[in-house]
């Protein structure tokens, strides 16, 4: 019987990985499909194939993301829509590209003027109800917001000398539909719709005389600043945050340690994309005078002053949904608690 049960016992062990086929050892990984806004070989795109691999090496291999650069299923502008209809599994888009469906998207994606830095808006995303806010309005639209995504504070560079917000009066300034063009009609120049490829012919055939683009390394890459050689740094105008978004049903049926990895994972690619660009920034301004460019500083009155003149456009936004109001109020109220706004 001894010897009977010793042998029954090697058996079943040998067993094993032939007899549980469905068991752990070979259990089928989830595979999903991520859309980003970002080109092949940049930066941010190579932080979101990092994001993958830490979610492949934290899951085990059983959720594995492919990575795709931005425009190569959809436009950017069309990713949410993609998302909804199952086309793509995850994206990390540009929230503020969502505006047309809900002024929220604008509010939430990049209020201007509002934070000194990515950090307060991220805190205000974390710790003072942003999250919630951000996920009751991806689920409209059969999506899961995982997380906020920031790359770092955008740089207005101008072809004149910039001292005071005084001195945009009358410029040219390329700008992006929406809040932002908005803004700098307040401010009274002229906001031109351009695309981004555009930019560089803009400023060299004097199109425009400033843009809102990039962050300072972003544009220095681009040899925007050959042409226009006075940027803002630190800049504190904009900081676009984008998103990481789930399909709401793929989301739905991760196992609830998976969805705890994929939150983890994309914390950590927040706080490299923030960082990363802004390593990046500062030896860019490090050398601005050998590069041939002199960056300014708005000083801090100006600064509360383009805040004020933004203000009012932000609560014409936030007049165009309930939810956009929702979000407005509640980025107003973190915003007393940091001393920006009385």
């Amino acid at each position: 019987m001894q010897a009977l049960s010793i042998r029954a016992f090697v058996a079943a062990l040998l067993c094993v990985p032939l007899c549980a086929p469905l068991g752990a050892w070979a259990q089928t990984p989830i595979k999903w499909k991520l859309l980003t806004l970002w080109a092949a070989g940049t930066l941010p795109q190579k932080l979101n194939e990092q994001f993958a691999e830490r979610v492949k090496a934290m899951s085990g291999g059983r959720l594995v993301i492919e990575v795709l650069p931005g425009g190569s299923v959809v436009a950017p502008t069309e990713s949410l829509d993609a998302l909804q209809a199952g086309v793509i599994d995850a994206q990390q888009g540009g929230t503020a590209y969502f505006t047309t469906k809900d002024a929220a998207f604008s509010l939430l994606g990049d209020l201007q003027g509002g934070w000194d830095n990515p950090m307060q808006a991220q805190q205000w995303l974390e710790y003072g109800g942003g999250k919630d806010l951000a996920r009751e309005l991806y689920r409209k639209y059969n999506a899961f917001f995982v997380t906020g995504v920031w790359y770092g504070t955008e740089s207005v560079l101008s072809k004149k000398p910039v001292r005071t917000l005084a001195d945009f009066k009358g410029m040219k300034v390329r700008a992006p539909v929406g809040m932002g063009q908005d803004i700098w009609k307040a401010l009274g120049a002229s906001p031109v719709n351009l695309p981004g490829s555009e930019v560089y012919t803009a400023l060299e055939r004097g199109v425009v005389d400033a843009s809102d683009w990039g962050t300072l390394a972003m544009n220095q890459d681009l040899g925007y600043h050959k042409l226009a050689k006075y940027p803002s740094y630190p800049g504190f105008h904009s900081m676009p945050m984008g998103d990481l978004a789930v399909n709401l049903k793929k989301w739905n049926a991760l196992p609830d340690d998976l969805k705890q990895i994929v939150e983890v994972a994309g914390r950590d690619l927040v706080r490299e994309m923030v960082q990363r660009h802004a390593i990046d920034d500062q030896r860019i301004a490090r050398d601005a005078g050998k590069l041939g460019f002199e960056p300014f500083d708005l000083p801090a009155a100006e600064r509360q002053k383009f805040r004020e003149v933004a203000r009012g456009v932000w609560n014409t936004y936030a007049g165009r949904s309930p939810m956009a109001r929702k979000v407005l109020d509640s980025q107003l109220a973190f915003m007393r608690d940091l001393a920006l706004i009385k």
